[in-house]
């Protein structure tokens, strides 16, 4: 029996056995059940992933050139050098420090100080989206009842006197206008988190509310604060010498313009941006006047007579020059269609044409790159957590539904063992022993394309409706897995990936296939007449 004869007895028997017994059904639902769920904890676990990706690299930029502490000088120079290439598109200077924060509360907590440009800021980075206060037309996904203050921004400029729009201008422009005097003073931006301020709702956005003060007496005094309007905040940092070396702190009040939400709670917790010309000359990183003294090569026997130790001395004379402005880092946005890698190499070999131009004046090309990282080397850290919390739970759960496995191998030695004398039948008939062992694989084989391919459809179907799927359960079983108020993210990020639905399909196939193996060979080498005199 071979050719058409094979054929047709392999379909035959495949599609009677598939129909007529409950236990393949049930190897086909645990291959579905199976393929489900690792395609929606891979698609869910990915889409956490790829937001928290991209969340880390919304204050960034692509690439970021660091010379930290000390900083470096002529950074206006080298941005219009990156900005001339056709490969970037934008950069702009920031300094990154720490230092203290007095809230409106009176709490004192450590903080990071960005100071930034915020018109080229906003260009290279995603700033001026990260802002929190501003007028909206629609809802976050889950404020069904537009219960948002950013939705009312109208009612709030006529009933209040808070004008969201102003809000906004006054964060893109990192000022406030100070009521006092009239005068628009500099302002800073912090994270939404920062203060503690802002209560987190059960729709994933923000309510202000006052705060509380605690006195010495064991009271508490209440004060109403919205910070952008009328906030503000103490910064205390540590000045530094042109060697880097801290000298004296200086204490900054300043104005709060508006609140950012990066997405990255640690970020939004724990910094404020305040404008780079306040930074720099807090932190004596503005441009200044530089004098030395040098021996008069002019009249080098020429001395004087020193007053204040009542010696003869060498004369000397004054040198002036200029000690530039400087700062911590360039961030730079590449062009659309560049590659990242190529962006970094590119950035490199624009920094060594341009310390060529200053040597002695800021670092060597060497030394600075290692300095020259791009946002995933920034984020490595954190990406590289998340990668190895995925592998992980999808380790878990695959050896789970490996499982099916030996589920398959056991319903189908079951199956075997229980047409012992069907196939001795066929093999008395001229079956031969690779058809009868192709007979089980291809059993195996469809369970498992029928299997897969309803769990993939199922899965994607969940991943894809998960939210809603989350909001019903939480409405008729009073069950919420996934609660804003203490997610970071306000919806279950996903990511369908059809590489990763194909992936888990054919490994889903595959298992069916393994565990067909083993039957097929047992029923191959059976001996035709034992077989028929099996009872």
């Amino acid at each position: 029996m071979e050719g058409i004869d094979s054929a047709v007895y392999q379909a035959l028997l495949t599609r009677k056995y598939l129909t007529r017994k409950i236990m393949p059904m049930l190897a086909m639902v645990a291959v579905m059940l199976s393929v489900a769920t690792i395609l929606v904890t891979w698609s869910v676990m990915g889409g956490f992933l790829a937001t928290l990706i991209q969340s880390g690299r919304t204050l960034v930029g692509d690439v970021a050139i660091v010379w930290p502490n000390v900083g470096f000088g002529y950074y206006d120079e080298l941005i219009e050098d990156l900005e001339a290439d056709p490969m970037i598109e934008a950069a702009t200077p920031t300094i990154e420090t720490f230092g203290m924060i007095r809230l409106p509360d009176d709490r004192i907590e450590l903080i990071s100080i960005k100071g930034v440009d915020p018109e080229s800021y906003s260009r290279v980075t995603g700033f001026a989206d990260t802002l929190w206060w501003k007028p909206i037309d629609e809802p976050t996904p889950k404020d069904h009842e537009r219960e948002d203050l950013r939705l009312q921004a109208d009612d709030l400029k006529t009933e209040g006197g808070i004008d969201l729009e102003q809000v906004l201008e006054n964060g893109l422009a990192m000022s406030r206008l100070n009521p006092s005097s009239g005068e628009v003073e500099p302002a800073g931006v912090l994270g939404i988190e920062v203060t503690g301020l802002n209560e987190r709702t059960a729709w994933g956005g923000y309510y202000p509310w006052g705060a509380n003060r605690a006195l010495p007496d064991g009271g508490i005094a209440y004060d109403h604060v919205f910070m952008p309007e009328t906030g503000s905040v103490v910064l205390t940092v540590l000045s530094l010498d042109s060697d880097g070396r801290p000298v004296d702190p200086k204490s900054i009040t300043m104005p709060i313009a508006n609140e950012f939400q990066s997405g990255l709670y640690e970020v939004d917790q724990g910094t404020i941006m305040i404008p780079l010309e306040v930074l720099q000359r807090n932190l004596r990183m503005d441009e200044a006047r530089k004098v030395r003294f040098e021996k008069d090569t002019d009249d080098p026997f020429a001395t004087v007579y020193d007053p204040a130790t009542g010696t003869v001395r060498p004369k000397m004379k004054e040198v002036v020059g200029i000690d530039p402005a400087r700062v911590t880092t360039v961030l730079v946005k590449k062009a659309e269609g560049v590659e990242l890698e190529t962006m970094r190499e590119r950035v490199r070999e624009i920094y060594a044409q341009f310390a060529s131009r200053h040597e002695g004046q800021v670092p060597i090309a060497a030394n600075m790159s290692r300095q020259i990282k791009t946002w995933e080397d920034l984020n490595r850290t954190m990406i590289s957590a998340v990668k190895k919390e995925t592998g992980l739970v999808l380790f878990i759960f695959g050896i789970v539904s490996f499982t099916t496995v030996f589920l398959v191998l056991a319903i189908f030695w079951s199956m075997a063992s229980e047409k012992t004398k069907d196939i001795g039948i066929l093999r008395a008939l001229g079956a031969s022993t690779p058809g009868i062992a192709w007979l089980w694989i291809r059993y195996g084989a469809v369970i498992g394309i029928v299997g897969s391919s309803i769990g993939t459809v199922l899965g994607y179907w969940i991943v894809s409706n998960i939210n809603a799927i989350h909001d019903w359960i939480g409405k008729t079983f009073k069950l919420v897995i996934w609660d804003p108020r203490q997610y970071y993210f306000i919806e279950i990020p996903s990511d369908v990936d059809p590489q990763k639905a194909i992936i888990v399909f054919v490994v889903g196939v595959m298992t069916c296939v393994l565990g067909a193996l083993l039957p097929a060979w047992h029923s191959a080498r059976m001996d035709p007449v034992k077989a028929l005199r099996f009872e």
